[in-house]
This record gives C-alpha cells, structure tokens and sequence, in this order.
C-alpha cells in the first residue's frame, strides 16, 4: 500500500517548478531586509532603555529626588538592595521596589513645585 503513495508523492513535487517569481534568491532578500527592520526599529531601542533604566536603579542613593511609574514625586530617604524609602510629604514616607522609579529628577525640583 505506501509503495502506491510514494510514486503519487514523487510526481506531484517534480511538478513545482521554480519559486520565487522571475528573481531567485528574492524571499532570502526580503527576510534579510524585514530582520533588519525589527532589529533597528523594535530590538535595538528596547535594549537601549533597559540598559538606561538599569543604570538608573543602580545609581539610586539616598537624597536623590525621583519620579515613579505611578506619577509620585518623593525624595530617598533609605535604599535596600530591592526597595527605596520614598519621603512623599513631610513625615510620609512609602516604600517601593527600585524598579518602580521611572526618572530621577535634579535637585530642588520638588521644592520649584
């Protein structure tokens, strides 16, 4: 019985012909060209900003004036290795993970405001 199938199998692929249209290698191209595309429009900045945010909760010391992803100002008053003591108000202080800031501001910004 697989004897009758594979003869049926071997002529339906010898029939295909060339593919690719009038350019050979053009599929090839154009993986290239869309690899290249994500590479530089979705990978690259993404690593870019992981790496900046990284360096950024690195660098957290105490006294430092910083934003978080929830929009709260605050002022460091304690770093652990995962957490930050934010003073958000006089006497208020909240603690957070260190990923959670979003930028550090320069100094005397929450007194301008």
């Amino acid at each position: 019985m697989i004897d009758l199938l594979i003869p049926s199998a071997m002529a339906a692929d010898a029939g295909g012909g060339a593919s690719g249209g009038p350019f050979p290698g053009f599929d090839f191209f154009i993986i290239i060209i869309f690899a290249l595309v994500f590479y530089f429009i979705v990978w690259r900045p993404q690593s870019k900003r992981q790496k900046e945010h990284r360096e950024l909760v690195g660098g957290l010391a105490k006294g430092d004036e910083v934003v978080t992803n929830g929009g709260m100002l605050g002022k460091i008053t304690k770093v652990e290795e995962q957490y930050i003591a934010v003073e958000v108000a006089p006497n208020v202080e909240v603690k957070i993970q260190k990923h959670a800031v979003a930028a550090a501001l320069p100094k005397g910004t929450i007194k301008q405001i």
